[in-house]
C-alpha cells in the first residue's frame, strides 16, 4: 500500500493529472483514510457532466513516510 499525506492533498490542489494518475492518487488517499464519505453535489444528464466532493480523515501511523 502507498504511503499518502496531507503534503500529497496539497500537491493534488495544484496539480494537472491524466485521469490514471488521478486514480492512483485518490485510491492512495483512500487506503490511507480512516473515514471517507463521497457526497454527489451534481449530475447533469445532458452533457454528462459531475461533482463529486470526497471528505474524510487520514491515518495518521497510515500517512507517515
Amino acid at each position: 500500500m502507498a504511503k499518502f499525506t496531507i503534503r500529497d492533498l496539497e500537491i493534488m490542489k495544484t496539480a494537472d493529472f491524466t485521469g490514471s494518475n488521478l486514480k492512483n492518487h485518490l485510491l492512495n488517499m483512500l487506503e490511507a483514510s480512516g473515514t471517507a464519505n463521497a457526497i454527489v453535489e451534481k449530475i447533469n444528464r445532458e452533457t454528462g457532466e459531475y461533482r463529486v466532493v470526497l471528505q474524510g480523515t487520514l491515518e495518521p501511523e497510515k500517512s507517515i513516510r
